[in-house]
C-alpha cells in the first residue's frame, strides 16, 4: 500500500510539472521573426590556396640543403605517396625538427636559361610544388610525418621547404579587354613558358614569365599579353598570288579569246618599267611588299593574367583573360 502511494505521489508531481511548462509556453509572447541578411560579399580572389600552392616558381638562388624524404611506412608496396600516407624524413630533433611542424614538399626539375633576347642565360632553377605534410614523431636523426595536400604524387628523394608566404591577389571588376590599348611604356618581356609542358594556354592556366624582382615587378602586378601583327601562326606557308599574267591554255580552242589571265599578278603603275625588248611592263604587287612599306601596326593583344610569386629573374603568373589563343613565346607588358 505504502509503494502505491508512493506511485500516485511520483505521478501527481509529474502530471504538475507538465502542467506549469504548458501554462508557461501560452503565457510567452510569440518570437518575432528575424530576417537573416547576408553579410557583404567579400572580394573574390584570383586563385585558391590549391592554385598558389601548386603554381611552381624559377628560384634564381642554388637551393641550400634541406630536409628529404627518405623512406614512407608503406614503401614496400608503394612507390608514390599522397594525401594521408606516413613519410619518414632524414632530419631529426638534433637538427631542428620538431612536432607539428608544416613543411612544403618540392622536387627540383632543372636549370631554365633565357632563349628571349631581352633576356639570356641562367634564369634560375624550375621547382615543381608537390604538396605539403605535417611532422608528428620526431626521433634523433628522423623524423615522421603525415602528407596533408598534394598536387603531384610525392616520391623518395623530394625536398622539404618552410610553407611559401603566398596570397592570391584580388580579382578586378569584369570588363571587356581592350584589344587595341596603346601599350603603357612600362616593363615589357616574354612569356616563357606554362606548367605542365603545355604551349598553348587559357584562361586560369599558370605561365612564368621572365620578369623579375630585377625588373621592379612586384606580386599582383597585372600584364597584358600580346604579339606583333601577323605573327603567332602555328604553321609557316607564304599563300601569296601565284598566277601567270600571259601564257597560252587560257583560251578556248573553239572561241579563240586572248591570252591574258584575268587572274593575273596584280601591278602599280609606280612599279612600271620598260625591259630593254622596249615592251612596257610592271612588277607584280605581293602582300609581302605591301607589309614592309606600311607604317608601323598596332599590336594584336590576346589576353591578360596577374603576378602570384615573383623571384629575382622571373615571376610566376595566371591567366586571368583571353580574348585570343596564348602560348609560350608571346609578349607581356606591365599595365
Amino acid at each position: 500500500m505504502a509503494r502505491f502511494r508512493t506511485f500516485k505521489a511520483s505521478l501527481f508531481a509529474l502530471v504538475c510539472l507538465l502542467a506549469l511548462a504548458f501554462s508557461t509556453n501560452a503565457q510567452s509572447p510569440a518570437p518575432t521573426p528575424q530576417v537573416m541578411m547576408p553579410d557583404p560579399a567579400q572580394p573574390l580572389r584570383v586563385a585558391g590556396e590549391s592554385t598558389l600552392y601548386c603554381a611552381g616558381y624559377i628560384r634564381h638562388q642554388r637551393l641550400p640543403s634541406m630536409p628529404e624524404i627518405v623512406g614512407a611506412e608503406e614503401e614496400q608496396e608503394q612507390r608514390t605517396y599522397s594525401d594521408g600516407d606516413v613519410v619518414y624524413l632524414n632530419r631529426g630533433s638534433s637538427q631542428g625538427i620538431k612536432e607539428g611542424q608544416n613543411f612544403q614538399i618540392i622536387r627540383p626539375r632543372g636549370d631554365v636559361k633565357g632563349v628571349h633576347r631581352q633576356k639570356y642565360g641562367y634564369l634560375g632553377t624550375y621547382v615543381q610544388d608537390i604538396g605539403q605534410l605535417q611532422v608528428f614523431k620526431v626521433w634523433e636523426n628522423t623524423a615522421a610525418a603525415r602528407i596533408t595536400f598534394t598536387c603531384d604524387t610525392a616520391l623518395l628523394g623530394d625536398l622539404l621547404s618552410p610553407i611559401p608566404d603566398r596570397e592570391s591577389p584580388l580579382q578586378r571588376a569584369e570588363a571587356n579587354l581592350d584589344r587595341y590599348a596603346d601599350p603603357s611604356g612600362k616593363q615589357t618581356g616574354r612569356l616563357m613558358m606554362a606548367k605542365d609542358n603545355r604551349e598553348m594556354v587559357t584562361r586560369n592556366d599558370i605561365v612564368y614569365i621572365d620578369l623579375g624582382s630585377e625588373d621592379q615587378i612586384n606580386r599582383g602586378d597585372y600584364l597584358t599579353v600580346y604579339r606583333p601583327l601577323g605573327t603567332g601562326n602555328i604553321t609557316r606557308v607564304d599563300n601569296e598570288e601565284n598566277a601567270r599574267n600571259r601564257a597560252t591554255g587560257f583560251q578556248s580552242d573553239r572561241f579563240r579569246g586572248g591570252g591574258f589571265s584575268n587572274q593575273a599578278s596584280r601591278a602599280k603603275d609606280e612599279t612600271a618599267f620598260v625591259d630593254a625588248e622596249g615592251r612596257y611592263r610592271y612588277r607584280p604587287i605581293t602582300s609581302k611588299e605591301v607589309k614592309r612599306h606600311r607604317p608601323p601596326m598596332p599590336r594584336k593583344i590576346v589576353g591578360e593574367m596577374v603576378v602570384i610569386d615573383v623571384q629575382r629573374r622571373t615571376a610566376t603568373a595566371i591567366i586571368t583573360r583571353v580574348v585570343s589563343e596564348v602560348h609560350t613565346g608571346d609578349w607581356v607588358e606591365i599595365q
